[in-house]
């Protein structure tokens, strides 16, 4: 029998392209006194939800409808129902918590986040000023091992909210009474420039370099609560040199740009560990400013020995999980790309 010949032209069926599929969502709020702070003025805050999940969203009274993209439907819902949530809860609710929420609401446990489920409890750390819930899907990881871990290395970029999750911590279990004292440090390393003489004393000399750490305790404490603390010892901020030959029991103690030290500084600072005691080490390991580089940071030379050590905990931010000015995770990204 002969065969067949060939089809040399024989048209090519077209590519399929399936469409996303569309959905219609719709939810109502009963209590009318917050529908202001949930849709933001002139809907501000609906209209950043559709800016970054490509929905559209139309409000009238207390009814939301969500149209779009099935999966970025079901995003925005849980995005609104967090929004709502905080609302209830009393927190605060500006385009940074709406941003957070957006970029958490990928995670399939959104809602247990924000309200804790039915057993558990939420997610949170109560402070005399505010109360901080995770803004990422990595502070959620964070937070947890603040809790439970007896050593915490936190490592990642700028803007992630190591230092400041960190103190909030710390504030929190201070006046709760679980520690007696909360220890702050950093090293004094210059960040690429140099600084010269520094008049005035010990005191007035270290100050600059500690200035982050008083920032985020005054977010999380009174001033005059924060000031009688550290005239009473209760609260210690210093320089690492100063923890040499010292056992911090009874302490939350936090280091933080421990990328600047030498692995000797990290262990005289790491076995200072006392009893009831917790430790927080903070660090960006892409920001070393001491000679020598990232080879000789005492941040990495810790993490490589120490992690999968019982009772101590590894926490790695990335870019994603930055929760300052969305500009500020793109800068990261940018200088992160060129190794710079």
């Amino acid at each position: 029998m002969a065969r067949k010949p060939a089809r040399a032209h024989e048209p090519m069926e077209p590519a399929r392209i399936h469409a996303p599929r569309r959905a219609r969502a719709e939810m109502e709020f009963e209590e009318a006194t917050i529908l202001g702070a949930l849709f933001g003025q002139f809907d501000a805050n609906l209209v950043q939800i559709e800016n970054r999940l490509g929905v559209y969203i139309s409000a009238r009274g207390n009814r939301a409808q969500i149209e779009g993209p099935e999966d970025a439907v079901a995003r925005a819902r849980e995005v609104l129902k967090g929004m709502h949530q905080r609302l209830l809860q009393g927190h605060e609710l500006d385009a940074g918590a709406v941003e957070s929420l957006i970029s958490m609401s990928s995670e399939p446990t959104l809602e247990g986040i924000i309200t804790g489920g039915q057993d558990a409890p939420p997610i949170m750390i109560r402070t005399r000023k505010k109360t901080i819930v995770p803004r990422s899907a990595t502070q959620i990881e964070y937070m947890r091992a603040l809790a439970s871990k007896d050593i915490i290395f936190a490592l990642g970029p700028a803007g992630t909210g190591k230092t400041y999750v960190a103190v909030a911590q710390a504030v929190s279990q201070l006046i709760t009474g679980s520690v007696q004292r909360l220890i702050l440090s950093r090293p004094a390393v210059e960040a690429g420039e140099r600084l010269g003489f520094l008049p005035g004393d010990m005191k007035e000399k270290v100050d600059p370099y500690l200035r982050p750490l008083y920032d985020a305790l005054y977010d999380c404490m009174p001033p005059e609560q924060v000031e009688r603390r550290i005239a009473s010892g209760e609260i210690e901020i210093a320089p690492i040199a100063f923890m040499r030959g010292r056992t911090l029991a009874d302490a939350f103690v936090i280091l933080d740009e421990a990328q600047n030290t030498t692995p000797a500084q990290m262990k005289m600072f790491l076995t200072r560990f006392g009893m009831n005691s917790r430790m927080v080490v903070c660090g960006d390991p892409r920001q070393v400013d001491i000679p020598g580089g990232d080879s000789f940071s005492g941040l990495k030379d810790a993490v490589d020995r120490l992690e999968g050590v019982d009772g101590i905990a590894v926490t790695r931010f990335t870019v994603a999980d930055v929760v300052r000015h969305p500009i500020v995770g793109r800068i990261v990204e940018a200088y992160e790309g060129t190794g710079e």
